[in-house]
This record gives C-alpha cells, sequence and structure tokens, in this order.
C-alpha cells in the first residue's frame, strides 16, 4: 500500500487538502471520489529512504520549464547548511481564499465557451482543446479553474464533474447542460448553444445597463447642484436680501427656496443618515423570503419599469427552458435548473407549480396561466409546442420574440426617460434661479425709483 497527498474540492467548490492510502494511483483517485470530492491534484509521498533519490531524479535541468509534480507542491522547505553559511531555499505560493477573489467576467467565460465550441467541432480532442485555451487564458482565475479541470480529466474524471468542482464559474446550467451534451455525444453542439445563450444574455443585460447610464448621470447631476446650489449660493442671497431689502417681506417662491437652504443645512446629517438608514432596512429585509419575495413583484408592478422586467423574464425563462431541452437534458431537471436561475421569486414560485404538475403528469400549460407574468401568447406556444412535441423550438421562438421586445423597450424607455430628466433638471435649477433673481428685480427697482427722486 502506497500513501499518496491529493489535492480537491468539495461540492461547494472549497479546496481541501488530505492523504490516503492504496494500491496505485487509480485507486487513490477512486477513493477520493467516493468521498464526494473531485481530486484536482494526487501525489504519491515518498518514504524518508527514498528522498534523496527522489529529490535527484525529478530535479529539472538548467533551463527547462514546467509545472512542479503534486508532491513537490507538499515539499518542506529545505535548509542546507555549507560551512558556516547558512542557505535556506524557500518557496513561497501564496493562494488568496475564494471569497477575496474576483468573479469571472460572463465576457471571458461566453469566448471560453465559444472558441473551445469552435475547437471540438473542428476535430480536436477536448483535452488538447483544453490546453490551447488554457495558454492563452489571461484571467488568472479562469486559468487556474482550466488546470485543475485539465488535471481532473487526466485522472479520469468526465469534464461535467470537473466543471462542477468550479460552482463559482460554472452554473448548474453550465454543467448540466455539458453532461447532457456528454451523455448524447453532441457536446460541440451543446457548447455552441452555451455559447450562443450567453452571447444573447449578455447582449441583453448590456442594452438594459447601458440604457441606464444616461438617466443615472443626470439624475447625479441634478441632484449634486440642487445641493451645492442650497448649501453654498442660498445663504450669500440670503445674507444681500436682508442688508439691501431692510426687512421687506421676500416674494413666495424666494422663501420657501430660502427655507429649503436653511433645512439642508441644519439638518444635512440627519437627511443623510435617515436615507441611509432606508437603504440598510431594504437590505435586510430584502434577505428575507417575504421581504425578497416583496421586492420582485413590485420590480414587476413598478409603472415605467415593470414591463421591461417582465419581457426580460420571460424571455430568459423560455431561451433557458429551451436551450435546456433541445440539449437533451430532462424536462424536471430543465424546471428545476431555470428555477434556480430565473432571478425573480414570483416566477420562481409559478415554475416551481409547473415542476409539480409536470411531476404528477399533467402539462404546463395550466400551472403558467395562473402565473399573470407569461403572457397569453406564450401560453399559448407553449400549449402548441407540447401538442406537436417541439416544445424547444417553440420556446427559442418565444425568446426570439421577447428579446425584440426587450430591445424595443429598452429604446422607448430610454427616449421617454432623457427629456423627463432633463425638464425637471431645468425646473429645479430654474425655479432656484428666478427666486433668486425676483427679491435682485424689487431692489433695482427701488434703487432706480431713489434715484430719479
Amino acid at each position: 500500500m502506497a500513501t499518496f497527498r491529493y489535492i480537491a474540492k468539495d461540492s461547494s467548490g472549497a479546496e481541501v487538502q488530505g492523504q490516503i492510502e492504496a494500491a496505485d494511483r487509480a485507486s487513490a483517485i477512486a477513493a477520493v471520489r467516493a468521498q464526494h470530492l473531485f481530486p484536482t491534484a494526487l501525489g504519491e509521498v515518498k518514504s524518508q529512504a527514498n528522498a534523496p533519490q527522489q529529490e535527484k531524479s525529478s530535479s529539472n535541468p538548467a533551463g527547462r520549464k514546467g509545472n512542479s509534480s503534486v508532491a513537490d507542491r507538499f515539499k518542506k522547505p529545505e535548509t542546507k547548511k555549507k560551512g558556516t553559511g547558512l542557505n535556506t531555499e524557500i518557496n513561497l505560493n501564496i493562494k488568496l481564499p475564494s471569497w477575496m477573489r474576483g468573479k469571472v467576467k460572463t465576457k471571458v467565460l461566453t469566448q471560453f465557451t465559444r472558441q473551445l465550441a469552435t475547437l471540438v467541432n473542428a476535430g480536436l480532442p477536448l483535452m488538447r482543446g483544453l490546453d490551447v485555451l488554457k495558454r492563452q487564458m489571461k484571467d488568472p482565475q479562469m486559468k487556474e479553474a482550466l488546470e485543475a479541470i485539465s488535471e481532473n480529466i487526466s485522472s479520469g474524471g468526465t469534464f461535467s464533474e470537473a466543471l462542477s468542482a468550479h460552482p463559482k464559474i460554472f452554473d448548474n446550467l453550465y454543467v448540466n447542460m455539458v453532461k447532457a451534451g456528454e451523455a448524447g455525444g453532441v457536446l460541440e453542439v451543446v457548447l455552441g448553444r452555451l455559447a450562443e445563450f450567453a452571447e444573447k444574455a449578455e447582449k441583453i443585460k448590456n442594452k438594459v445597463k447601458g440604457a441606464m447610464i444616461y438617466p443615472v448621470v443626470v439624475l447625479c447631476a441634478a441632484v449634486g447642484i440642487t445641493a451645492f446650489l442650497l448649501y453654498t449660493v442660498i445663504p450669500k442671497f440670503e445674507q444681500v436680501f436682508a442688508d439691501m431689502m431692510g426687512g421687506d417681506k421676500l416674494p413666495g417662491i424666494t422663501q420657501c427656496v430660502i427655507n429649503a437652504s436653511k433645512f439642508v443645512q441644519n439638518n444635512g446629517f440627519v437627511v443623510a443618515s435617515f436615507i441611509a438608514a432606508i437603504v440598510v432596512i431594504k437590505k435586510i429585509v430584502g434577505k428575507t423570503p417575504q421581504g425578497a419575495h416583496f421586492y420582485d413583484w413590485l420590480s414587476l408592478k413598478m409603472p415605467v419599469t415593470g414591463t421591461l422586467v417582465q419581457r426580460t423574464a420571460v424571455s430568459r425563462v423560455t431561451r433557458t427552458l429551451g436551450t435546456l431541452l433541445s440539449s437533451g437534458v430532462p424536462i424536471l431537471q430543465s424546471l428545476v435548473i431555470v428555477r434556480d436561475t430565473t432571478g425573480n421569486r414570483v416566477v420562481s414560485t409559478a415554475l416551481q407549480n409547473v415542476h409539480d404538475a409536470v411531476k404528477e403528469g399533467e402539462g404546463m400549460t395550466q400551472p403558467l396561466s395562473q402565473c399573470w407574468v407569461f403572457p397569453p401568447m406564450v401560453i399559448s406556444m407553449v400549449e402548441v409546442g407540447e401538442e406537436t412535441g417541439a416544445l424547444a423550438d417553440m420556446l427559442t421562438r418565444v425568446a426570439n420574440t421577447y428579446d425584440d421586445e426587450v430591445d424595443n423597450a429598452v429604446a422607448g424607455m430610454t427616449a421617454a426617460i432623457e427629456p423627463a430628466l432633463i425638464i425637471v433638471l431645468a425646473v429645479v435649477v430654474g425655479t432656484i434661479v428666478i427666486a433668486m433673481f425676483l427679491p435682485m428685480i424689487g431692489i433695482i427697482s427701488k434703487v432706480s425709483g431713489g434715484g430719479a427722486m
């Protein structure tokens, strides 16, 4: 029996290290997998008697490049004493914990999926394709994940099992679609669908973000300018009016602006604390199931943005479900994946009802029609898809239709919000300017009248 040292990852993606005794390397890998772990590195621990020979045989010649063996990763720093001098060789491998690392960008994952699909479709073996992409990968976290995936596959694991060891990069949707592609022998087709799905989802997300940039900038500018005027400019005008008007009554609009300025100066900290408290309370309430469900319901019912959120949710659900079904994932498993990745609890509840109905042998149409989120057109398309056996195709068509509607909704919302915000900014600043100049007009008229006398 030999002793092997291993590095593995559990189902949550956390790294685990340990030792295990087995007859050979294959038995050691099987024993680690029996503990529901995914080995990413495994090496035999040599006995002390064989240590010098092992060190000599494993030493690299000058100029040779390559990764050290797994056993070397567990080797303690060696201290060599020569004469009176002390030569200490220390190899520091500082690795940040997972919670301190940045998240892999969707663009990086999409590009990797598209390139891997192209390589596999061209007839390149999976391991060769991963090696090619690993060498050109610039994102350090993704590159580390690809190295672990390659080691896992070379140790006898499947591609989907290797991906599931990195849940923060490859979600449940990604892993299950790859698993279905492996089972059906159409991995290159599934990877292409995954890349297409990610590209379209990222396109919609970028459009929504891009549409909100201009309104947010204008709103921040309006708040900043108003705060500056109320806190800095208005108090100086108030002092000028007090000196030159001799106690005369100010116009009503001017007095309102001055009162607002005094309130901001005297209660600015209270207002900021109140806003901060509202944000904190919203975050706390949003972490509760009831609060999160209410916020998701409210996002779908908002007057201006509710329609956009609803169409985006329908597009995401139908495209995800259609992609899973066309890739060979069973309907019940597909519904569970879509339920967990929809991002809206109102829609998740509706999909759970659909899952329960399908599990009892019923169709999807009736439970979907009971949720107001899904329009009648979606219900009709799903019903036709179930009757004709082309449900995946119908769902993809619905997703394409709602992608176009999302584009139109974003364009319409942007066209409506931009002039509205400009008008609001003009009204706020114009009101302050008019309020300050009305007393000035009175003072100028008074001075002119006194001079004529």
